[in-house]
């Protein structure tokens, strides 16, 4: 198991629905409704925002690497 799925596993189960559901909208190209914002210092870094979770993830040649899921803190940027 990855730290992805680990911390999705820790998460509420309200908290995992909207999670899947921006998971399904990423796949699907629907980056409109979307909280995204490129991350400095980074290259195709972005998170998106959802309340208090953040979604870190790196787009590269059309595809989603998904790299990090947490809860907003001053670790959440870290070691990205």
């Amino acid at each position: 198991m990855d730290k992805f799925e680990k911390a999705f596993k820790k998460l509420t189960a309200d908290e995992q629905r909207q999670v899947k559901i921006i998971f399904a909208q990423l796949e699907a190209g629907h980056f409109k409704n979307l909280d995204i914002k490129k991350l400095k210092g980074a290259d195709a870094i972005f998170r998106i925002r959802k309340g208090n979770l953040r979604i870190i993830y790196q787009q590269r040649n059309d595809k989603i690497f998904l790299i990090k899921l947490s809860r907003r803190s001053e670790k959440t940027y870290r070691n990205l």
